[in-house]
């Protein structure tokens, strides 16, 4: 499934409850977390960007390596890189310590892609998933004066602008357990995906 599209991982977060150490490159059952995530973009995508403020820890991936614009270290920075430098109207984002992420939930997110909206967020019973989702890069301008502004909450970025939301129940179509958004915050996290060996097939 090709689309206009670009994939974003974000891995500029400061880490601070590991820290400060990178968790994209935490293992998994011998794996890498981020691993994976390229795995299943490079299936996607034809442009691979991953926004980090350390690019030399990246080079053994054949991506492209971007560093954020802004100084302050938010999510919302990161999807600013990504959408300035993409070479498609449109971006998906992930976060890089999502290691169980699932092409199918991609694809739906790619598929609800629509001319007249900013993005397409998922939104599961936490509520809807900003990095997990797609955005257009007409919503540049708006995203540069939040940053500016001192403003980085995601959702508040584009709660006037058409947001188009993929309901649960399509999304436990496509990956029942939800795994997908499943991310590494904590070292309780780490283990759990650790043992969590189904997440892997």
């Amino acid at each position: 499934m090709r689309i206009s599209c670009s994939g974003v991982i974000l891995a500029g977060g400061l880490s601070s409850r590991f820290q400060g150490r990178n968790k994209a490159f935490f293992e998994i059952n011998g794996r890498r977390i981020i691993d994976p995530i390229i795995e299943v973009f490079q299936a996607i995508f034809d442009d691979i960007l991953i926004v980090t403020n350390t690019p030399l820890a990246y080079l053994d991936y054949d991506v492209t390596l971007v560093t954020d614009i802004f100084s302050a270290r938010s999510s919302l920075t990161g999807i600013h890189a990504g959408l300035m430098y993409a070479q498609n109207p449109y971006i998906f984002v992930a976060a890089c310590d999502t290691p169980f992420i699932q092409k199918e939930i991609i694809e739906l997110v790619l598929s609800r892609i629509h001319p007249d909206a900013a993005a397409v967020m998922p939104e599961t019973p936490s509520g809807t998933e900003p990095l997990l989702a797609a955005y257009a890069t007409s919503a540049l301008p708006v995203v540069e004066r939040h940053l500016a502004q001192g403003k980085f909450k995601i959702k508040s970025v584009f709660n006037k602008m058409r947001v188009i939301k993929i309901s649960r129940e399509r999304l436990l179509e496509k990956d029942p357990a939800l795994k997908s958004f499943f991310n590494i915050n904590t070292a309780a996290d780490l283990d759990r995906a650790g043992r969590a060996e189904n997440f892997l097939h």
